[in-house]
């Protein structure tokens, strides 16, 4: 109920006691005229409210971080009566907003909204009630709308960056040598050719077809890259940079693997927590799936990152190099980091920070540079 209807009430009650104190017409007829408008905004209001129908979806549930995301509202309502208007109210990212329209009955409307989208991560938009208002705007009839939500994922952008080095000897060609050693796996046999190793010939398969062949042997497959990801809430000082911390996170993730898998080098990456999974691909088109994984994650775990580094360490006779982010730095997870250093690939950690200047991180830094870890500072936009 408005002023208006409190206006008009007090107006018709007047006219009524002037009517029945004076016997006036005049008064009759203008509280009978403010009666009916009442029982008019009642029953117009009372009529849309019980037919509206709501509905929201996105035309795609899919777009990359600074992106416009459009998100459609259809209304309808079976309501004969001229109304006002219809506020629809709907919350995004912890945030209300609300848009007017005009509604003739019986016609679905269609309404267009423009969203930001300034982080990565899964997000929901609910249509949670309409307010219908009657002609006279004696009346603000509220209807909750149960069941209208839709979610969409914001996908990282990928930025240029120095390819991670694989250490000498761990770009396959050892593990070539190693193979050609091994008298056991063989993969196939061939002629022999001047220059082939003696040791390669095949004795007996020769005396058998009276000319000499030499094993060959499987091409072992290239070092994978692993990427390691801290899955607990990102460090800030305030709570305000956790989402951009969260981006950083992400994109350089995203490139990391893209320039990997531009050149066919596989991509390993466990993500761990509740919901755990892995990612695996060395094509480039594999890197949407890494970037739908990465923003689906809630980045709100509560296992040690420590811990992690440790479990992964039985990967590390596969692994040419490790690519670690994280947001902090301590010494659980600087002796996670070392250790699989000694195991032998090369590693690289990305801090993501605000304040790389922090004087409480240089004597991590500088134990990850003593045992040759490259350490890059990412700084959120």
């Amino acid at each position: 109920m408005t002023r208006r209807f409190w206006a008009l009430l007090a107006a018709c009650i007047t006219s009524a006691f002037c009517a029945l104190s004076l016997g006036g017409r005049l008064y009759y007829f203008l509280a009978a005229l403010f009666a009916l408008l009442i029982v008019y905004s009642v029953i117009s209001c009372l009529w849309a409210r019980r037919s509206i129908s709501c509905r929201l979806y996105f035309p795609s549930h899919k777009v990359h971080r600074g992106e416009a995301l459009e998100v459609q509202f259809m209304m309808q309502h079976r309501c004969l009566l001229p109304l006002s208007c219809i506020r629809c109210i709907y919350r995004y990212q912890d945030e209300t907003h609300d848009f007017e329209f005009a509604c003739a009955p019986l016609t679905e409307y269609e309404i267009s909204h423009t969203l930001e989208t300034a982080h990565v991560g899964a997000f929901a938009v609910t249509l949670e009630h309409v307010i219908i208002q009657d002609l006279f705007c004696l009346f603000n009839v509220k209807k909750r709308i149960p069941n209208q939500q839709a979610t969409y994922l914001v996908l990282p952008n990928p930025y240029p960056i120095d390819k991670p080095e694989v250490l000498p000897g761990d770009d396959g060609s050892a593990a070539l040598g190693r193979t050609q050693e091994d008298y056991n796996a063989p993969e196939d046999t061939r002629a022999y050719l001047p220059g082939d190793a003696m040791k390669r010939i095949h004795w007996k398969l020769s005396s058998r077809r009276r000319e000499l062949v030499v094993r060959r042997f499987e091409m072992p497959a290239p070092p994978d890259t692993l990427l390691l990801m801290d899955p607990s809430v990102p460090q800030a000082e305030k709570p305000q940079d956790i989402p951009f911390l969260r981006d950083a996170l992400c994109e350089t993730a995203v490139a990391v693997a893209k320039l990997q898998m531009e050149d066919g080098s596989p991509i390993r990456m466990p993500l761990h927590g509740q919901s755990a999974t892995e990612f695996v691909s060395d094509q480039a088109e594999g890197l949407n799936q890494l970037k739908e994984m990465l923003a689906a994650r809630s980045f709100s775990e509560t296992e040690d990152f420590a811990h992690i580094l440790r479990l992964e360490l039985r990967r590390m006779r596969r692994t040419g190099a490790v690519v670690i982010l994280t947001t902090r730095l301590n010494a659980g997870i600087v002796e996670g980091i070392t250790s699989i250093r000694r195991m032998g690939p090369s590693a690289r950690v990305y801090l993501c920070t605000r304040t790389p200047e922090d004087a409480e991180l240089i004597p991590y830094i500088s134990r990850l540079q003593h045992h040759l870890v490259e350490v890059c500072y990412v700084t959120p936009a």
